[in-house]
């Protein structure tokens, strides 16, 4: 089922979305087989999960810092390298044991890989909370990277409605693979966009812009409540 679903990533709505799995970014990665280490890193990501996820965390879209050369959602190529490690006290082992991790991105771009804002603090609140980081997936509701043409590769933009209607007909599967976790939309945009497709799902703020404290704490209380519920 997670190889299907992978492969159901390949087509994308149009020609303004970088697709990390299938796709080389000609200026920025490290070499040619750069998407197919991104395609296994997530497919190992998910194999981990399957049957353990209790939570779907899903934001809006891909971001250049982050899945771009990671291959996973709100997952730094950083913490991938272990970086992350004495300051947030997030491990590689975190995201996934069953290969060794790779960074896809020439050194030159990042000497210590690329770093996201969000990835830190959405990995960092897990960790620092105590939260399995095997119960919970990460992913957003337009899985393909949206950048500004006029900026290149390394930069993001708002998706259009056209891209979240072709990323919204692909959540149904991925949700399948994880039958009976919660869904957690990160964000207004996203709360909005799962409410087009009438599903049951709890909302936190963003962490971006300054939005880190309330995440945490709405984090905190929601796994609190599920956790509590489920004894």
């Amino acid at each position: 089922m997670i190889t299907t679903f992978i492969d159901s990533l390949r087509e994308k709505p149009n020609d303004r979305l970088f697709n990390p799995w299938f796709e080389i970014d000609p200026h920025h990665d490290a070499h040619r087989d750069s998407p197919e280490v991104r395609r296994k890193q997530f497919q190992t990501y998910l194999e981990e999960r399957i049957g353990r996820a209790r939570y779907l965390l899903i934001a809006e879209a891909l971001g250049y810092q982050g899945g771009h050369f990671s291959g996973i959602a709100m997952t730094s190529e950083r913490i991938l390298l272990g970086h992350q490690r004495e300051k947030y006290a997030v491990t590689p082992d975190h995201v996934f044991t069953g290969i060794a991790p790779s960074r896809t991105s020439k050194k030159e771009v990042n000497p210590n890989g690329m770093s996201e804002p969000t990835a830190t603090i959405v990995w960092g609140s897990l960790v620092e909370m105590g939260i399995d980081p095997y119960e919970v997936v990460l992913w957003n509701a337009v899985p393909w990277h949206p950048y500004k043409p006029e900026k290149g590769l390394l930069s993001n933009r708002t998706p259009t409605d056209e891209e979240l209607e072709a990323g919204l007909k692909l959540l149904p599967s991925f949700l399948e693979l994880f039958d009976g976790a919660r869904l957690v939309a990160v964000g207004r945009k996203c709360e909005a966009t799962l409410q087009r497709l009438g599903l049951k799902f709890v909302h936190v703020r963003h962490p971006a812009n300054g939005g880190a404290p309330k995440f945490r704490a709405q984090l905190a209380e929601f796994a609190g409540q599920a956790g509590s519920s489920a004894k």
